[in-house]
């Protein structure tokens, strides 16, 4: 299938190909990674990752579309609630810092398809600079969650999924606004060996992801994530166990 802005996301196109989002749910719960692959579970957008789509949409250009699609940005009074207030405030902050815009001036939103350790992948850059390098646009709670959010992971497919449709071995940046109450801003190299290692981190796992996804294999359900409680069935538990830990 061309897979186009339309279809991106849509359940064809997340039968067909594994992406980085996709791989991080499997690693967090692999019962809950197929159930949406399958349709089956959707989990609600939380208002930070709105936050962040806000300012994503402002990015590519499809920001009036958005805020037709998401009516609960806006109060009552049609004004925009705090936090997408605040979005607009980061959008501000990025429009004047020269650099920033700089690494942000690629092509937009580029989707490229590729096979990477035995199965198809899809990924979709936030500003491809054609021979200089690979950025994605990030807005988080402060830079501290940059680590935390494994963005070495989606760096290392994006710049192997460029190599493999001819563009080379390109650099990859993460331009970072933060939501604090002063705006933050930065540009981000992740270092070429922190990529190689999770790059050969993924290929470690995707063997067995694979295997579920295909339904060659049962998956493991982590009994905590929101979807396993969703499905689970009561059982008697011995009362201590709440006491340890």
């Amino acid at each position: 299938m061309e897979l186009t802005r339309d279809n991106y996301y849509g359940r064809d196109a997340s039968e067909r190909y594994f992406s980085v989002s996709q791989y991080k749910d499997f690693c967090g719960c692999e019962a809950a990674a197929l159930a949406r692959i399958r349709g089956e579970y959707r989990s609600p957008p939380t208002r930070a990752m709105l936050v962040g789509s806000f300012v994503d949409a402002w990015a590519e250009g499809t920001l009036e579309a958005f805020k037709r699609e998401n009516p609960d940005v806006f109060t009552r009074k049609k004004e925009l609630k705090a936090e997408f207030r605040k979005a607009n405030e980061i959008i501000g902050r990025i429009r004047a810092d020269p650099l920033f815009t700089r690494f942000l001036s690629g092509e937009k939103q580029k989707i490229l398809t590729f096979e990477l350790f035995g199965v198809p992948w899809k990924m979709k850059m936030d500003s491809f600079l054609e021979d200089i390098c690979v950025t994605d646009l990030k807005v988080v709670a402060n830079f501290r969650n940059l680590a935390l959010f494994r963005y070495d992971l989606q760096g290392a497919v994006y710049q192997e999924g460029a190599r493999l449709n001819g563009f080379g071995q390109l650099p990859f940046y993460l331009a970072a606004a933060t939501k604090e109450r002063v705006v933050n801003l930065d540009v981000f190299q992740i270092p070429q060996a922190t990529l190689d290692m999770a790059l050969r981190e993924i290929g470690e796992r995707m063997g067995r992801f694979a295997d579920v996804k295909r339904g060659f294999a049962e998956p493991e359900y982590c009994g905590v994530c929101d979807y396993c409680k969703s499905v689970k069935r009561a059982r008697i538990r011995n009362y201590n166990e709440l006491l340890e830990g």
